[in-house]
Parts: structure tokens; sequence; C-alpha cells
């Protein structure tokens, strides 16, 4: 949630990052209007209570008319107060409502436009040039299927479409991209948190997916709570209407978990193989720091990305998303793309995402500092999102005989083998 004082004493500013997301800039001029009425509101309602204080105060040194007169006052008074606060809780609800609806104020600097207008700010790597090696690269689902690593038929047969098993060496794969991503994570300062994967309403909400998110979020009706589609959000909510101490910030998590999305609106997109699931595992990086650190943070999470996408050994870009496609929390975002030999070209595995105090406003996250107690700033980053790195191992590192060569920082976890080999012709 943005500050209330901004919209006071600047709505240009929020103007300016509505029109570079390409949202509606009236709903500025919508929430500052509830604002006054707001304020208004409780304003008279303060007056009112105030009046009827001092009336209290009175009425035992009163005798006679006098008595009788504050005593009728009193009535009226009871009433008025009754009634302006119902109306100022209402004003207030209206306000809040309004302005849940902003998404944070994009930085400055961030490309204007929509999903496919991010900048590539660079490229790491080159990809294999397999004709020259005198084959054709075959993709993750036939490799999948060679080494016995995953089970597409099965999955769709027990759970519908985009579900999977991982059998096999694929699901070593994923255990050993575990090991290593936690193994990363704790060298980098983080603290390993296996959370919840099923939250209430308000930590969805705090975070910023019940608004344009909404409908890709599994909800379980019955009993009130979310499957969630990152741990990105039981992270963000563990420190809620929490006051944490300044000087132990940065506090960083690493959690794993299961991640859940209806993928709507992605009909006929990637239909083929695992790259767009409704579940997958996944082990993100998570924030809590000074909000003149964030900037700082961002840059370290997205090395952190780098760092771990090049010890796997793949060719992959960086990318600045644009204004449009930042989603509602996010202030800036960079994603990583890696290379995908057989659709020849480069596809999303990570995202970092600098929110400022945004979510923090939302969950009543607060720490103590220097100047005063005030809001903390978040950020979030995928480190592993496993069934797309699988795919990038699978088909960056595969041989002309079917087998998969495994990077060397995974070997370790896998009892020293240096392949996955094929389990049938």
């Amino acid at each position: 949630m943005l500050d209330p004082r901004l919209l006071r004493q600047d709505p240009d500013r929020i103007r300016t990052s509505q029109r570079a997301r390409g949202e509606s800039e009236s709903l500025v001029d919508e929430a500052v209007r509830a604002d006054e009425e707001r304020r208004a509101a409780i304003a008279e309602f303060e007056g009112l209570r105030a009046e009827q204080k001092d009336l209290g105060k009175q009425i035992p040194k009163a005798s006679g008319d006098e008595k009788a007169r504050l005593l009728a006052r009193t009535k009226e008074l009871a009433d008025g107060v009754k009634k302006t606060d119902a109306e100022a809780g209402e004003a207030e609800a209206r306000f809040r409502g309004l302005m849940a609806q902003f998404g944070n104020l994009v930085a400055d600097g961030v490309p204007a436009g929509g999903e496919d207008d991010y900048v590539v700010l660079e490229t790491h790597g080159t990809p294999r040039d397999f004709a020259a090696e005198g084959f054709q690269p075959r993709d993750h689902v036939e490799l999948g299927q060679l080494l016995g690593a995953i089970d597409l038929e099965r999955g769709a047969k027990v759970s519908g479409s985009r579900f999977y098993y991982l059998t096999g060496q694929g699901a070593e794969l994923e255990l050993a991209l575990v090991n290593h991503a936690v193994a990363s994570a704790i060298r980098n300062g983080f603290t390993l948190v296996i959370p919840p994967s099923l939250v209430k309403p308000e930590a969805m909400e705090g975070t910023g997916f019940l608004g344009q998110a909404a409908q890709d979020v599994y909800r379980l009706e019955a009993d009130d709570l979310y499957l969630v589609g990152t741990s990105e959000v039981p992270l963000a909510a563990y420190h809620a209407d929490e006051i944490l101490d300044a000087e132990k910030l940065p506090l960083r998590y690493a959690g794993y978990s299961p991640s859940f999305r209806r993928e709507a609106g992605s009909h006929g997109k990637d239909t083929r193989g695992i790259f767009r699931v409704h579940w997958f595992d996944k082990i993100e990086m998570f924030s809590f720091c000074d909000p003149a650190d964030a900037d700082a943070e961002h840059q370290r999470m997205l090395q952190w990305e780098r760092e771990f996408i090049e010890s796997l050994e793949i060719p992959y870009q960086v990318l600045e998303l644009a204004a449009g496609d930042l989603g509602l929390s996010a202030s800036r975002k960079y994603d990583c793309y890696a290379w995908v030999p057989s659709q020849e070209r480069y596809r999303e595995i990570t995202s970092t995402s600098n929110c400022t105090q945004f979510q923090a406003r939302r969950l009543n996250i607060r720490a103590r500092f220097p100047d005063g107690t005030g809001p903390v700033a978040t950020l979030n980053g995928t480190l592993c999102a496993m069934t797309r790195v699988i795919i990038m191992i699978l088909e960056n590192h595969q041989q002309a005989d079917g087998s998969v060569r495994i990077p060397a920082a995974l070997q370790p976890y896998l009892g020293g083998r240096t392949a996955f080999t094929p389990v049938r012709g």
C-alpha cells in the first residue's frame, strides 16, 4: 500500500506511476476525494466526542435547569457520536479500498510499456551449436522419456493437464538442485525456512496476490485458505504486525515450498512438457531491509541469481521488465531468461523484485530506526524454480546418445556421477 501522505502531498507522482503501469489515473482523484471525506468525517466524530467528554465533566457540578439542559444535550451528542462514528468507519473503508487498488510506485528509469517492452541488460554464455556437433537437439519431453525422468502421461491421468511425475533420475535431479540451492542460499546469509503452503486471506492480500493475480490463485473455500503460488507469501507474512530491530536488518530467508498456480489465461501456451504447470517446487529468497538499502539489496539478489544460473553452466540473459509488467507490488523487477535449445530462444527462469515499503505497509511490518518507527522494505527473488531449471539442464547439457551431462556443481549431490543415462531406447 502507498503512503497516504504521498496522496495528499504529491498526487502527481502517483498519477505518473499509474500512467506508466497503464492503469487508471482517475483513481488518484477518487482517492483524494475519499481522503478528504474520511478526514472530515473523523474530525466531525472527534469534535462531538470531545464535547461529549467535556459535558460528562460538567454534569456532576450542575444543578436545576442547567443540569437538565446538559443532560438533554448529552442525549443529542450520544446519537451524533454514534452516527458520525459509523460514517467515519465507512469513509475509512472506502478510502482503504481505493488505496488497495494502487500498484507500487514505479521506480525511476523503469522502461515504459507492457509485457513485450522489456530491455535486455546482459547476455552471458554462448548457446551450443548442435548442428556443428552433428545432431538435432531433443526437447526436454523426449529427453525426460529417454531418461525415465518425467512422466507426463500418468501426471495427466492422476491430476489432469499441466501435472507430471518426476521419476528416477528426474527426481534425483530435483533433489540435487534443492541441495545446491540451499547451500548457495546459506552461504549468502539466508536462513532456510520450510513455510506453510496454505495461508489466510490477509497474507495473500498483504503481499498483493488478491488483486491483479487473484485469478491465478487456488482457494479452498471450505477453509477460507489459499494455496500459495510462491513462498514469497508466507515469508512476507512471517513478520506481519511486528516491529523489528533495525540493527538486525537485513533479515534474509530462503523458503523451500511447493508453488500452485491455476495458469488462468494460459490456454494453448506451453502445453507440451513441464515449462508451465499447475504445481512445482521452488526455493525463494526473501529479504526485509532498511528502505535506504533496498536498491543495493535488489542488486545483491540479482547477483545471487546470476551466480546460481552460471554454476549450472546455462547461457542466459538479464532483463529489466517494463512498468506494465511489474505486478501490483514491485517497484522494479529483473528477470533472468535461460536458453532453450529446442525452442531456440531464451525463456524466464528467475525473477527478483524490489517491493520497497509497499508490502510492509499492507502487512504492518515496521522497524525502529534512528529517526523513528517506520515500514521496512521487502524484496524477493527466485533462486531455483525446479521444473524450469530441470528443462534447461536437460536440454543444454544433452548429448547425441540421449545422455545428459551433469554440471560439476551438482555432481557432489549425485554421488559423483557425471551424466544421466538413458533407460530406454
